[in-house]
């Protein structure tokens, strides 16, 4: 009897670029990367500027176009426009990324406001300088319990804490100012993400956005912010329906 060949996926395989959050690092991809490269997804996890392993001279005056620019460094060399997944400040980094490179997709999960969606745009001048991840209401490292991840389990948590790290004022600051995204300029459909419990990026903001990029929108029951990238249980209930709206990407042209 001939040898039975191994069956092959019904759908492209495409690169992925993975972007984190403020203040934090790579880390918070772990669990995305085991399922993306589970699929037969190629997956990078860069370190943004400053956070993680990657060098920056001076952090306090990074902007979010520095962070596009890292983005744009990771997929550099690809045979093909990559999906950029991109969680918080990365989503929003994602999103500004995809109107101004080819992309096959991109996906938001609960990301920072563009300004179109920003009720009240800074005014202040940019000030250079760092904080920590206080701010976003980390104030204590060594807690077991953390209030802004109440959906997380002990070794999600132990993650989190571990990618933690300085960010930009600069970068947030710029944020806060407002960012424009054109969706006319967006070279690859949309998908948002919204978590469920979600006191940052609350789900009706993140519906939002989806209608501003003319996407689609999928919510993670029980999700938090964090749990977003580090709850597994809503990984696996809700991973799955991220990965069939990439795969069926195809190949379709950027």
């Amino acid at each position: 009897m001939p040898t039975p060949r191994p069956s092959t996926p019904s759908f492209s395989s495409a690169s992925v670029v993975l972007v984190h959050g403020a203040a934090n690092s790579s880390a918070v991809w772990r669990f995305w990367r085991e399922r993306l490269e589970a699929r037969g997804h190629r997956v990078l996890t860069p370190d943004l500027r400053g956070h993680g392993r990657a060098a920056c001279s001076d952090l306090g005056r990074v902007m979010m176009a520095d962070y596009v620019d890292d983005v744009s460094t990771a997929a550099r060399g690809l045979a093909e426009p990559p999906i950029v997944v991109g969680w918080s400040m990365g989503g929003l980094a994602a999103l500004m990324y995809g109107a101004a490179h080819p992309v096959r997709g991109i996906v938001a999960l609960g990301p920072s406001a563009p300004r179109q969606l920003l009720d009240s745009p800074r005014r202040a001048p940019l000030t250079p300088g760092v904080f920590g991840p206080e701010v976003y209401g980390v104030v204590d490292r060594t807690a077991a319990a953390q209030p802004t991840m109440p959906d997380l389990d002990a070794p999600e948590v132990a993650i989190a804490l571990s990618s933690l790290g300085a960010e930009s004022i600069m970068a947030r600051q710029d944020r806060q100012r407002g960012i424009v995204v054109d969706p006319d300029k967006m070279t690859g459909p949309v998908l948002v993400v919204g978590g469920e419990r979600d006191d940052t990026m609350r789900p009706a903001y993140c519906r939002r956005v989806a209608d501003l990029f003319r996407g689609a929108y999928v919510e993670f029951e029980g999700a938090s912010h964090w749990g977003l990238v580090l709850n597994r249980r809503a990984l696996d209930r809700h991973v799955p329906a991220v990965l069939a709206w990439m795969e069926a990407l195809g190949d379709r042209p950027a």
